[in-house]
């Protein structure tokens, strides 16, 4: 691979992970948004997604300036895990998992109808095409990186 190929290679990684980023910031920043002005009080599995999409819009940034390919290893578990909560939260809100499944006991029902916006997008949705955008991206990034990574790495093993 040639250093035009290399260079451009780490550009799409880039904006890989920095859309990456968007996503995840724009969810914490959508997630604080319905808390705090519209006022709707988080369930118990919304709160285990915070704390899953929260650390991701903080790890993705540190990982862009300057570009550290290894920033998906770090990113990947945390937003795997968090679209197992999403997936789970998903299940419950659409009545595939029965009542007494449920942590929400206290508080905030996880199916509460109060989770809907504009009575047709439900949040766990949101939460979930976030997660899933939040890795494929990733996915992609960590390949093309990590395939320019190994390119270099051989390139330089021949010249020597």
């Amino acid at each position: 691979m040639h250093a035009a190929e290399q260079r451009e290679t780490n550009t799409t990684g880039w904006w890989l992970v920095f859309i990456s980023w968007l996503v995840a910031m724009l969810s914490t920043l959508g997630s604080l948004f319905f808390s705090e002005i519209m006022g709707l009080i988080p369930c118990e599995l919304c709160w285990y997604q915070r704390i899953f999409m929260f650390p991701l819009a903080i790890i993705l940034l540190l990982g862009l300036h300057p570009l550290d390919i290894r920033v998906t290893k770090y990113a990947l578990p945390i937003a795997a895990v968090g679209l197992l909560f999403t997936i789970y939260h998903s299940l419950l809100f659409y009545g595939l998992i029965p009542e007494n499944l449920q942590p929400c006991r206290q508080g905030i029902s996880c199916a509460d109808d109060g989770m809907v916006l504009f009575d047709i997008l439900p949040i766990p949705l949101l939460s979930l095409a976030a997660f899933v955008a939040i890795i494929i991206l990733l996915l992609k990034a960590h390949r093309l990186l990590n395939c320019n990574n190994k390119s270099r790495i051989n390139q330089t093993r021949n010249t020597t």
